[in-house]
């Protein structure tokens, strides 16, 4: 039986825990993958996932990411007012008051 070095042991460990923290996706990047899937545009996307993903819960962003189906039922990009009636119907105002500031604020910056 072959043994390892402890120190090899360890630094192997490390190593994969490295390579499999970097392999999780960060929450900035599922927000703007789900407004991408919800119709918006890459660019309006990145720009408003940077400002939303930090002050939205874990279950907000969840509830935001149920708004991805409406692109299957509606072929074409989504406008961004459009968009922001569907989140207004999730009947949270925070979730609406942040996703309308990064919209308004990225539709500001193009």
């Amino acid at each position: 039986m072959t043994t390892i070095p402890l120190r090899t042991l360890a630094c192997g460990l490390g190593a994969s825990l490295l390579l499999a923290s970097c392999a999780t996706v960060s929450p900035e990047s599922r927000v703007r993958a789900g407004l991408i899937d919800a119709g918006i545009s890459p660019r309006m996307a990145g720009c408003m996932a940077e400002r939303m993903a930090d002050r939205l819960s874990i279950g907000q962003l969840r509830r935001l990411q149920s708004l991805a189906s409406l692109r299957k039922s509606h072929m074409g990009d989504m406008t961004v007012d459009r968009f922001l009636y569907k989140v207004r119907a999730l009947d949270d105002p925070e979730i609406f008051a942040v996703t309308s500031k990064a919209a308004l604020i990225c539709a500001i910056d193009r």
